[in-house]
């Protein structure tokens, strides 16, 4: 039995450790009034887009503001379907919604909680057609062309893309990333016959920089990747009111800019990230070991072309809510990611959906539980929580 309280999440320690180098991309700001574009920025554009084994990275204020400019950038407007999860934060579908698109979700495999390809085929093969002229993918009951797929490597884990590049080429679909959560995660393609890293598949993709992600900024962040070099231009231009050169506007855009303070903060902590995704899938590892002779918990499944990076260890159980408040009760912090799916927010409920159209989805949402997991976890505390989460289940 634990006696300690333990945390769903450590912000405070790894930037303890940090406090001098962190402090020092502040007194250079200060000291050279650096605090909008400039160096910093240019150079953790640089890295993160190395770090991506990709050409472009333009730094954004959100991970919102990188899905939504990735979308306007890559053409999508008013008239157009995008398909993407119900099991994921609203981000990625709002973005949408204010691209100016339509919002279509299809179902997510049981085992990774992704975009399941198989069931992207069927809503494809069955509820479009190739329009005869143009060749566009057009959805039969809202004669709306889709134009788009996102998906969503969601908890840390890349969606399978070969299987889902290959459907999206075949219906002529622009497929965007959403790596919010899956900063440094990588897919082994078939096809290319490598590794291949997050945010570099894609035509473009959308990374956060939130503080809690594994890849946090001390405050809001986010970023687009891309190889498209018309995407990345027009991504710079839409996060600085559409300028091309200061004043000289070649477009409406937003106020969309990533502080300089923030991206020297982040360039001094992307060097530790392959080293805190190592502490994480250490974790993972031990969580999973401890775990897989406990009944009723179901722990997360890692194909073999899959590394993932754990931003968040999530498992399945039975009663959930009682088995969160259990946890609670002994300092065992819990998350849930994320109790309602899309389909069924109030937000939505204009699309006319209802329990039961996206099953494995609303299945998950009631069992999904998020365990503690940041680099700093040690051995003990996983322990306990495993041992916490068998006494329960006694």
């Amino acid at each position: 039995m634990t006696q300690q309280k333990i945390p769903f999440l450590d912000l405070v320690t790894p930037h303890v450790q940090l406090k001098n180098e962190l402090m020092s991309v502040l007194s250079s700001a200060i000291d050279k009034a650096g605090y909008i574009g400039g160096p910093m920025v240019k150079n953790f554009e640089e890295e993160f887009a190395r770090f991506c084994e990709v050409k472009h990275c333009i730094a954004v204020n959100s991970g919102t503001d990188a899905l939504r400019f990735a979308y306007i950038a890559g053409g999508i407007n008013a008239s157009d379907e995008v398909i993407t999860v119900p099991n994921t934060f609203i981000a990625t579908s709002e973005s949408i919604s204010q691209a100016g698109a339509h919002i279509v979700f299809v179902d997510v495999d049981e085992k990774t909680y992704n975009l399941d390809p198989a069931k992207l085929k069927a809503f494809l093969e069955t509820s479009c057609e190739k329009d005869a002229g143009s060749g566009k993918t057009i959805n039969k009951k809202s004669g709306r062309p889709v134009t788009a797929v996102v998906p969503v490597h969601l908890y840390g884990q890349m969606a399978d893309m070969d299987a889902i590049l290959e459907i999206a080429a075949q219906w002529n679909l622009m497929v965007f990333e959403d790596a919010c959560q899956a900063h440094g995660a990588e897919y082994h393609s078939t096809k290319l016959n490598k590794w291949c890293k997050a945010g570099s598949m894609g035509r473009a993709t959308a990374f956060s920089f939130y503080p809690g992600k594994n890849l946090g900024a001390l405050g809001e962040g986010g970023a687009i990747t891309t190889n498209d070099d018309e995407i990345a231009r027009v991504c710079r231009c839409l996060r600085d009111h559409g300028q091309a050169q200061k004043y000289y506007h070649d477009m409406e855009g937003y106020n969309g800019r990533l502080d300089a303070i923030q991206c020297g903060f982040l360039t001094v902590k992307l060097k530790h990230l392959p080293g805190w995704t190592e502490a994480r899938r250490k974790n993972a590892k031990q969580y999973n070991e401890l775990l897989k002779s406990v009944a009723g918990v179901i722990a997360p499944f890692e194909p073999e072309w899959s590394k993932a990076v754990y931003h968040l260890f999530i498992v399945r159980v039975n009663d959930r809510e009682a088995v969160q408040k259990k946890l609670g009760e002994k300092g065992i912090n819990t998350g849930l990611h994320y109790p309602v799916p899309l389909h069924l927010q109030k937000a939505y409920s204009h699309l006319g959906h209802k329990s039961g159209d996206f099953p494995v989805t609303e299945k998950a949402a009631a069992e999904i539980l998020s365990l503690p997991m940041f680099p700093g976890l040690t051995e003990e505390q996983i322990v306990a929580v495993a041992d916490e989460l068998r006494e329960i289940a006694k």
